[in-house]
């Protein structure tokens, strides 16, 4: 049985932005008018596509396709980069014969150069002639960069209406700590839902899962998040028993798909899971959550499986987040570390050399000054990073 919502049809095309020996582009068709909800980076400059695309669901909340390029961001490219992304969306659309305004734009790869159009140009029919014979995995596939495997997750809802289905892709390895989304991530369902209510649940979906991880500190000027919702299934979502199911079904199926981020992060060989209770805040527990999961000693500990435990509670302390050392208490999986300011009266090195061993680690902290909690995935820091980023745009 077909894993993919009913009613969207694929496409890939081989256009050679940056290499000529993989699909590069890709569409993602709804064979009917779909609700559309986006999230976006909060970065200040913002690409071509970021711009475009939040115009045309500002101007109308409803859309037929996805269009994803890798090898070229289109980022700070001025007016004839937000001139040259329209003229892309008029090429696919008139090549699968809907609307300019239907098709919702989306691209990666390295800031500062002009769109190939020539290669657009050419790659457009080879989308149209591809429809129907491509796979949502040859799309996730179309979409990577540095990315060492696809990242696609579906699901199935069942609710008294009937079946619903969702899918969700995206690509991200590097440059990931979002704050309104990810790199790039498409999400599908064949449910009939409002609009307004699609961008709730796209939203909420975002902030427990894209927005809370981080790969290296930095936000792209890309990264993007959409949702197309067409009603093919023919079950509706109205009420708020059934809006309330489906938005737990996308948000876990988001988590999943965050999770597989950090994975695959450049060079990475650890997921660490950093959860922060007894904040006085949400705001407070994230803010440390994110200064220990972006602290470079933190990360290269990690990496060199070192239960360098004074790393973490030093990045706490300079976090901004307010509570009393004293209090803190730190567990590396399940471990206690640290408590009533100093370490636990154990062989720590012993204790925990097994666990820093595993891909996935789990490091704990109570602040003991309130209700608010956060939990963020990170990556370790490596040699490989380095190497990848150094050697990007060759």
């Amino acid at each position: 049985m077909s894993i993919e919502p009913k009613g969207f049809q694929f496409a890939v095309a081989a256009a050679g932005f940056k290499r000529p020996d993989r699909n590069d582009l890709g569409l993602v068709l709804s064979l009917g008018p779909a609700s559309a909800a986006g999230v976006f980076t909060t970065n200040r400059f913002q690409a071509a596509p970021v711009l475009v695309c939040k115009e045309l669901l500002g101007a109308r909340p409803l859309a037929r396709a996805l269009v994803v390029n890798s090898g070229q961001a289109n980022a700070c490219t001025g007016e004839e980069g937000l001139a040259n992304c329209r003229a892309t969306l008029e090429m696919v659309a008139k090549a699968v014969g809907i609307g300019a305004g239907d098709v919702l734009p989306t691209s990666t790869g390295v800031i500062g150069a002009q769109l190939k159009m020539d290669k657009w140009a050419a790659a457009a029919p080879q989308l149209a002639a591809s429809l129907g014979t491509a796979t949502a995995m040859d799309v996730a596939k179309a979409m990577m960069t540095t990315d060492t495997f696809p990242k696609l997750v579906a699901k199935t809802l069942s609710l008294p209406a009937g079946e619903v289905r969702v899918l969700g892709m995206c690509k991200g390895a590097g440059m990931i700590s979002p704050t309104m989304a990810t790199m790039l991530g498409f999400i599908l369902c064949d449910a009939d839902v409002d609009p307004a209510d699609w961008q709730a649940i796209l939203r909420h979906a975002a902030d427990r899962s894209f927005n809370a991880l981080t790969v290296d500190g930095d936000t792209s000027t890309n990264d993007t998040v959409l949702g197309l919702a067409n009603g093919a299934s023919r079950v509706a979502v109205r009420d708020a028993k059934g809006l309330k199911a489906l938005r737990e079904c996308v948000t876990e199926l988001c988590q999943e798909l965050s999770y597989r981020i950090v994975q695959d992060a450049e060079g990475g060989t650890k997921v660490a899971h950093i959860t922060v209770a007894g904040a006085k805040s949400a705001a407070q527990a994230e803010m440390a959550a994110r200064a220990i999961g972006t602290s470079p000693l933190v990360k290269t500990a990690l990496f060199g499986c070192d239960p360098n435990w004074g790393r973490i509670v030093a990045a706490l302390g300079r976090s901004g987040a307010d509570f009393d050392p004293d209090a803190v208490e730190l567990r590396i999986g399940g471990i206690l570390v640290f408590e009533k300011g100093q370490p636990a009266p154990v062989d720590l090195d012993a204790l925990l050399a097994p666990i820093m061993r595993h891909q996935d680690v789990e490091i704990s902290l109570d602040l003991k000054a309130g209700r608010g909690r956060f939990t963020l995935l990170a990556s370790d820091l490596t040699k490989r990073y380095i190497e990848i980023n150094a050697d990007y745009r060759t």
